[in-house]
C-alpha cells in the first residue's frame, strides 16, 4: 500500500476547487457558496440536496424538450431531424449520467454502512 503525500493531496484539492470556480463562472454563477441557482443554504454553505434537486430538474427539462421535439417531428410540424436527434442524445446522456451518479451514491452509502465502528 502506498503512503499519502499531504502536499500532493492539498495540491489536488486546490486544483479541483479552481476548476469548480471556473466552471461556475462559465455557467454564469458566482463563486463557492452563495444561494445562486438554488445550491446554497441559508448560511451561504453549499446544500447537497438542493444541488441534486437542481440537477434532476435540469435533466427532466431536457427530457421534456426532447420528447416535445420528437412529437413535433412525428406530427410533421418540423422537418429538422438533426435537431431532434441532438436533443434526444442530450437527454439520453443526461439520464445516463444521472444513473451513474445514483449508482455511485448508493455504492458509497453501502460502503459507509459496512464500515466497522
Amino acid at each position: 500500500m502506498s503512503t499519502i503525500d499531504p502536499s500532493r493531496l492539498l495540491q489536488m484539492r486546490s486544483s479541483i476547487l479552481n476548476q469548480n470556480q471556473a466552471l461556475q463562472r462559465a455557467a454564469g454563477r458566482g463563486g463557492i457558496g452563495g444561494a445562486e441557482g438554488g445550491v446554497g443554504g441559508a448560511d451561504g454553505t453549499p446544500d447537497f440536496g438542493a444541488a441534486i434537486n437542481n440537477a434532476l430538474q435540469q435533466v427532466n427539462a431536457q427530457q421534456s424538450k426532447a420528447s416535445n421535439l420528437s412529437e413535433a417531428y412525428e406530427r410533421g410540424d418540423t422537418h429538422d431531424i438533426v435537431s431532434v436527434m441532438i436533443e434526444r442524445q442530450k437527454a439520453s446522456l443526461g439520464f445516463e449520467t444521472t444513473l451513474q451518479v445514483r449508482n455511485k451514491l448508493l455504492s458509497a452509502y453501502r460502503d459507509i454502512m459496512n464500515m466497522p465502528v
